[in-house]
Formats: structure tokens, sequence, C-alpha cells
């Protein structure tokens, strides 16, 4: 049994001895190919993101250079805040970064302006951005607690000093809290009334008043006044107005319930 083995494994011996090298060497090559692809494609990986990576700081390093910093603005649609002060409160007069800037912190910091309503940003590479600034509509003036008149908006909104003889409803909130408009939030309802006049007789309005209950009545130049209730329901009760003006024979002073536009109610003067 021993011989037997013996025998094999000199005749194992014996055939690869009888191999021919170039053989042998091609098998090698055949086992060293795949590792050798593998540790190619390791270094070309490697070096593909090492040239990323260097790629992607230089980028960053030549964007943030001063010549690709903020160096004109301008502002579109600008009339009642001044440019200086807006330009200053934006952040973009300290030449900021064009790859850093923000449309969103801009239009934050612009917000403490109260003409200013929206604001869109557009950038302008190198070094150029545009501002285009939509300013809030004056509907109607309010005095506030120096007894100055200010415009207002139809969100209720303080926007600054208003001319005595402008040609704007005044609004009113009767019994407020507090003495500034627009009284801790109250009369809103009567702001909003004014941003929705017709044209048919908004020039007539005088005064608009809003109580606690959120009851609005319009006083006109005439003298009427017409009690629009809780502000809803508005293009109804226009209409009513409307017609009562143009088709009904009224009296200074009468005073006409439009609450539910179908069912008028006029209230003639006090002796």
């Amino acid at each position: 049994m021993s011989r037997r083995r013996e025998g094999t494994s000199v005749a194992t011996r014996r055939d690869l001895e009888s191999t021919p090298s170039f053989v042998r060497a091609a098998d090698a090559a055949k086992e060293r190919a795949p590792r050798q692809r593998v540790g190619r494609l390791t270094k070309w990986l490697v070096g593909l993101g090492v040239l990323v990576t260097a790629l992607a700081f230089g980028a960053q390093w030549t964007l943030r250079q001063p010549y690709f910093r903020v160096q004109h603005v301008t502002f579109i649609g600008l009339r009642h805040e001044g440019v200086v002060a807006v330009l200053k409160a934006s952040g973009l007069a300290a030449h900021p970064s064009m790859i850093g800037l923000s449309d969103a912190r801009i239009e934050k910091n612009l917000s403490v302006f109260p003409w200013i309503n929206t604001v869109t940003v557009t950038q302008h590479w190198p070094n150029s951005v545009v501002v285009q600034v939509t300013e809030s509509v004056a509907v109607a003036v309010a005095f506030t607690s120096a007894n100055h008149l200010a415009y207002v908006d139809a969100r209720g909104r303080a926007l600054g000093p208003a001319p005595l003889n402008v040609n704007l409803p005044t609004l009113e909130y009767l019994h407020p809290r507090t003495t500034t408009w627009p009284f801790a939030r109250a009369g809103r309802g009567a702001a909003y009334v004014a941003s929705q006049l017709p044209r048919a007789f908004s020039a007539q309005v005088s005064v608009i008043t809003e109580d606690a209950a959120n009851v609005v009545s319009l006083k006109m130049t005439t003298p009427l006044t017409f009690i629009l209730g809780p502000p809803t329901n508005l293009r109804a009760k226009f209409v009513a107005i409307a017609s009562v003006i143009a088709h009904s024979t009224l009296v200074p002073g009468d005073v006409v319930d439009v609450t539910v536009p179908d069912e008028l109610a006029v209230t003639p003067p006090t002796s």
C-alpha cells in the first residue's frame, strides 16, 4: 500500500516536472490578472476621488474670492422706503459671497419695513443682485396714539405717515383697549372692508367703523350711514348700497342696515 501511494506521488511530481514552463507561467498569470485589475480599479477610483475633492475645494475657494462677492445691488419697486436703509438692512451692503446668499434671509431682514410686502431676489453672476420689491397698498388711514394720521393696508397694518388731506376713508374702532392702531389686532375687519370697496361709491365713504362685536359701518360724505354687520357677503351688501344710493330718497342722517341685503332697514335721524 505504501509503495502504491509513493508511486502515485512520484508520478504526479513527474507530470508537473514534465509540464512546459510557459504553460505554468500562463496559469499563474491567469490567477494574477483579476487581482491586478482590482488593484488598478482601486487606484483609479482613489485618484478620481482625490481629483473630485480637489476640484470641489478649489471651486469653493474660487467662488469665495472678492470677485464673486456682491458688488452691485439694484432695487426695483421701492418707493416709500429709503434705498440706503433698505440696502443696509438686507445685508447686501456687507458684500456677502454670491454662493452663500439666502433669499429667505434677505426677505426676513426686509420684513421690518412696513411698506415692503414681498421680496424676490435674482442673482446675476458673477457679482450682481436685483431685488424686486412689492409694496403694500394703502386702502385707508387711521390715527395713531400721537394723533398722527397713518396709512393702513388691507391687513390692518400701519404703513407710515399720511397727509391730513389724503382721499382715503378713515378707520375707527369703537372703544379700543389700546390707543395705537391697529388696537391689538382689532379693527382688521374695517381695513378689509376698505380694501374691497367698489368704485361705484368708494369715493363717498368717509369713515369706516368697527366695534367689539365685529360690526362694520360706513359713514358717507352725504352724510348717510350704512351698517354692514360682519365683513362677510360684501358683494351683495355693496350691491344693495349702490342700489339705495341710486334709487332711494334719503335724507342726511339716515341709517341704512344692509346686514341682510334683501331686507333693508332704514332708520331716520333722531331729532
